[in-house]
């Protein structure tokens, strides 16, 4: 593999806790919840009442107020997170712009787990009500998750690797590593990437409350996401999307470009186990973290922070822990650890690319987010979890986990970049 090195120029991120880079990091600061009531449909038959949703969103300030109409809520964050990103990073592409990047050599890799299932199910009632001739013409592009990066790559101009990724809650982490990939080999020069999901709907609450996966502390929806506490009962659906921009070092820095943190390592392999659970003892994620350390030249005591998959759940929380343990040995009660997924919920296939933005964040900015509603430890979850207050800590490395159904598992490394 080619040694090109590859920087973070942009960000972008939506969540419950609110839309953008700042107030998402000032309110993780804060350890605030977004988690609360669902208000957009009747959720009176099912068990889980509540979830992550995102409330100050407004579609216009980034898409022409006719497209919004044509447009699933995910292709919407999905192009609203790139326009942040792009913004932040002042992305040049096109001989035009000083320093531009050739247009074939800008990629967009932007995936989903679900896509558009608030269409399928709007459309799906319409056609039983009305008949199936009379379903939106545009109801198909707004169904396939490839049009979160068609849209994205139509408004930029980015004519190189166009596609996107689906692997459930490791989405947005193989789409940033593969995006990585596709810039050290040199078969592109920079990259739109990340995730984007909306699965709060009647169907996407009902499927995963009927698996028994979700919370169901209906009492108190603010205190049900909470990543290894001994009380923890499921996980908290969220929702948003998370991409970053990424270019090859040489030319973000002859451009001038504002250099965030440098992508240095990349891990993605298959537990081959179940189709839900993760592997015993995390097998499968441990491998992982050790391949994104391997990508990356780097040992495990390099690392200061992990971003944590932690998703509220007994299986992963205990097992996430287990593969720590198993990667970084003594190092491990050094690390800290903390899972966002305690105040954004868990955004699915937009997680991972949510947490890489909180990832470099945390590199900038020297400050550890923390993980909240954490109160009574777990004796099977006995690392630094980062409880209930952000922390100010320098640290050079930041891991980020993503691990979905499937068995399918992303990791990401970021540095400090020197």
């Amino acid at each position: 593999m080619s040694n090109r090195r590859v920087v973070v120029t942009g960000t972008g991120i939506i969540t419950a806790l609110g839309t953008g880079t700042e107030k998402n990091w000032q309110a993780m600061l804060a350890g605030k919840s977004g988690i609360g009531p669902i208000s957009r449909f009747d959720t009176g038959k099912i068990d889980t009442r509540f979830a992550g949703e995102v409330k100050d969103f407004q579609p216009e300030q980034f898409i022409d107020k006719r497209e919004v109409r044509r447009m699933d809520l995910f292709s919407q964050y999905a192009l609203a997170a790139a326009e942040m990103a792009v913004k932040e990073s002042g992305l040049p592409i096109g001989p035009d712009a000083p320093h531009g990047y050739t247009p074939e050599k800008v990629g967009v890799i932007v995936g989903s787990g679900i896509g558009g299932i608030s269409s399928l199910e709007e459309q799906h009632r319409k056609g039983l009500e009305k008949g199936f001739d009379r379903l939106s013409p545009f109801f198909i592009i707004q169904m396939i998750i490839n049009m979160a990066p068609g849209l994205i790559s139509m408004r930029y101009g980015c004519k190189g690797p166009n596609w996107a990724p689906v692997s459930a809650c490791a989405t947005s982490a193989h789409a940033i590593g593969e995006a990585w990939k596709s810039i050290r080999l040199g078969e592109t020069d920079a990259a739109i990437a990340g995730g984007s999901e909306a699965a709060i709907t009647p169907l996407g609450m009902g499927g995963f409350s009927v698996m028994k996966a979700l919370s169901s502390r209906n009492e108190d929806p603010a205190t049900a996401s909470r990543p290894f506490d001994k009380d923890r009962d499921g996980f908290v659906m969220g929702e948003g999307a998370g991409i970053i921009v990424l270019e090859e070092l040489e030319h973000a820095k002859k451009r001038g470009a504002n250099i965030l943190a440098e992508l240095v390592g990349y891990g993605a392999n298959s537990d081959a186990h179940h189709v839900t659970q993760p592997a015993p003892e995390g097998e499968g994620a441990a491998r992982c973290m050790r391949l994104a350390l391997q990508s990356a030249g780097m040992n495990p005591s390099d690392v200061g922070y992990i971003n944590a998959h932690g998703t509220s759940t007994q299986f992963n929380d205990a097992n996430e822990t287990k593969a720590i343990k198993t990667v970084f040995g003594e190092h491990a009660r050094k690390l800290a650890v903390s899972s966002t997924k305690s105040m954004t919920g868990h955004m699915l296939g937009a997680a991972g690319g949510a947490e890489a933005v909180v990832s470099v964040q945390t590199l900038l900015r020297g400050v550890l987010p923390p993980t909240i509603n954490y109160t009574t430890p777990d004796p099977d979850c006995d690392l630094d979890y980062v409880p209930n207050q952000a922390r100010e800590q320098r640290v050079d490395a930041v891991m980020s986990n993503s691990f979905g159904f499937g068995g399918t598992n992303a990791v990401l490394l970021f540095k400090r970049f020197k």
